[in-house]
C-alpha cells in the first residue's frame, strides 16, 4: 500500500459546469491523491456561459492568507501544489507565499495559467492579473497553457495552428532554459488530430502527445487534462507518458459526451470514465 499523496489545488470552485475543483477533485481522488483546496473564488457558473447580470462571482482573495497560517499550525507537508484560476492579481503575492511555505524538496509545483482560451483573455482576467500569472507561472516545475495562454505569456500573436518551429520556439522560450517542464495542449498537427507539444526540463526533449479530433469545444478540458498529468506525474510517470495518458483520457471524455449528447456548456462527462484512472 501507498500513502496518499497531499496535493493543494489551488483552484475556484465552479457551481455548474464541469471544470476546475470539480475536475481536479474526483480525478486525482482517482489516481490516489488526497485533495487538499485553497479555493480562490466561487462562480456560480463557468465562464463560458453567456455573462449575465444574475451570475455570482465571490472573489476568496482574503481568505487564502488564514489557509496559510491555519496549515503552517497544523504543520501540513504537502507533496504537490496545483495552481489554477486565480480570481484577481492579488492572489498571486499569496501564492507566491504559498509556494515559500510549503514548497518541501520533492514537491510538484504545477501551474495552469488560467488565462483564456481561442485568442482572447477571459473576461475575468485582467492585464494585471495576465502580468502576474507570468511571474506565478515562473515558479513552476510544470506549467500547462494552452495555445492562448502560450501566446500571452510570451506577448506573442496567437496562431491556432503554429508550425514545427514556432511551437519548438515557443517550448523552448516557456521552459526558461531548461528550468521547468512545458506542456501546451490544444495543439493540432494534422486535421485528424489534438493534442499536446511538450519540452521536458530534465531531458529538454521535446515531443507530442495526440489524439484523433472529435468535433465541438467543451469547457473545462483543460482542467481535465491537467489534472490527469497531475496525476500520473505522482505516480511517478514520465512527462511523455503523463502527457499521453492525459490527452487519451481527455480524448475518450469528450468521444463519450459526444455519444450521450450532453450539451458542450456542461462540459464533459468523465465520470463513468474515472475508474480508467485507478488502474
Amino acid at each position: 500500500m501507498k500513502r496518499a499523496p497531499k496535493i493543494a489545488v489551488v483552484h475556484d470552485m465552479c457551481g455548474f459546469g464541469r471544470c476546475s475543483m470539480t475536475v481536479a477533485f474526483p480525478v486525482l481522488a482517482a489516481m490516489g491523491g488526497q485533495c487538499c483546496p485553497v479555493p480562490t473564488a466561487y462562480l456560480s457558473g463557468h465562464t463560458g456561459f453567456p455573462d449575465s447580470g444574475r451570475a455570482v462571482f465571490h472573489d476568496m482573495t482574503e481568505q487564502i492568507p488564514g489557509v496559510v497560517s491555519h496549515w503552517e499550525e497544523l504543520g501540513v507537508e504537502l507533496d504537490a501544489i496545483y495552481s489554477g484560476f486565480l480570481g484577481s492579481a492579488r492572489q498571486v503575492d499569496h501564492l507566491l507565499s504559498f509556494f515559500a511555505r510549503f514548497r518541501r524538496e520533492g514537491a510538484l509545483v504545477l501551474v495552469d495559467p488560467v488565462m483564456g482560451d481561442h485568442g482572447k483573455p477571459y473576461r475575468t482576467c485582467t492585464p494585471d492579473l495576465r502580468a502576474r500569472l507570468a511571474e506565478l507561472a515562473a515558479q513552476a516545475d510544470v506549467i500547462t497553457p494552452n495555445l492562448t495562454e502560450a501566446s500571452l505569456l510570451l506577448g506573442e500573436t496567437y496562431r491556432e495552428s503554429p508550425d514545427a518551429a514556432t511551437l519548438r520556439s515557443w517550448l523552448e522560450r516557456l521552459s526558461l532554459e531548461g528550468r521547468r517542464s512545458v506542456v501546451i495542449t490544444g495543439i493540432s498537427t494534422t486535421r485528424s488530430e489534438l493534442g499536446a507539444a511538450c519540452i521536458e526540463r530534465a531531458s529538454g526533449r521535446i515531443f507530442f502527445a495526440m489524439a484523433r479530433r472529435e468535433k465541438g469545444n467543451f469547457p473545462g478540458t483543460g482542467d481535465l487534462f491537467a489534472s490527469v498529468l497531475l496525476g500520473a506525474l505522482l505516480r511517478g510517470e514520465g512527462l511523455q507518458s503523463a502527457a499521453a495518458a492525459a490527452v487519451d483520457f481527455v480524448s475518450k471524455s469528450v468521444h463519450r459526451t459526444l455519444a450521450l449528447g450532453t450539451p458542450a456548456l456542461e462540459g464533459v462527462q468523465f465520470e463513468g470514465l474515472l475508474g480508467d484512472l485507478t488502474q
